[in-house]
C-alpha cells in the first residue's frame, strides 16, 4: 500500500525552527514529485513548497521563501520541510504528498494543488509566544 506519514510539527515560537519529516511506504520517493502544502482554519489549502523527481524544479511560496528548505532523502525513503524563522502565519496543518506524473512546472502544481495523488494525514504546526 502507499502511504506518507508526517512527522515532527508540533509548537514552535516566533522565530524558531521546526523541520517536518514525510516517511513513505510502498513507494519509492526518489521517483516521486513532492509538495508540502498547509491548511489554517477558514483557509483554503495553499502550497508551500514543491520539488520535482530530479530535484532540479523546486517551487516555495512567497512568504516562505528564505525560510523554508525542502529536500529529501532517498536512503531512509523521506522528505523534509525545514521552517526557520518560523512566523505565527505559518500556523496550520502541513501535508506532504506525491506524485510520480506531475507536469515539468512543479510550481504550477504547487499553486494549484493539483496533480498530486498520494497525501499524508496531516500534522499540526502552531506558531506562537
Amino acid at each position: 500500500q502507499v502511504q506518507l506519514v508526517e512527522s515532527g510539527g508540533g509548537l514552535a515560537q516566533p522565530g524558531g525552527s521546526l523541520r517536518l519529516s514525510c516517511a513513505a511506504s510502498g513507494f519509492m520517493l526518489e521517483h516521486y514529485h513532492i509538495g508540502w502544502f498547509r491548511q489554517a482554519p477558514g483557509k483554503e489549502r495553499e502550497g508551500v513548497s514543491c520539488i520535482n523527481k530530479e530535484d532540479s524544479d523546486i517551487y516555495y511560496y512567497e512568504s516562505v521563501k528564505g525560510r523554508f528548505t525542502i529536500s529529501r532523502d532517498a536512503a531512509k525513503n523521506t522528505v523534509y520541510l525545514q521552517m526557520n524563522s518560523l512566523k505565527p502565519e505559518d500556523t496550520g496543518v502541513y501535508y506532504c504528498a506525491a506524485d510520480p506524473f506531475i507536469a515539468p512546472n512543479i510550481q504550477a502544481a504547487c499553486v494549484q494543488d493539483r496533480g498530486f495523488g498520494s497525501w499524508g494525514q496531516g500534522i499540526q504546526v502552531t506558531v506562537s509566544s
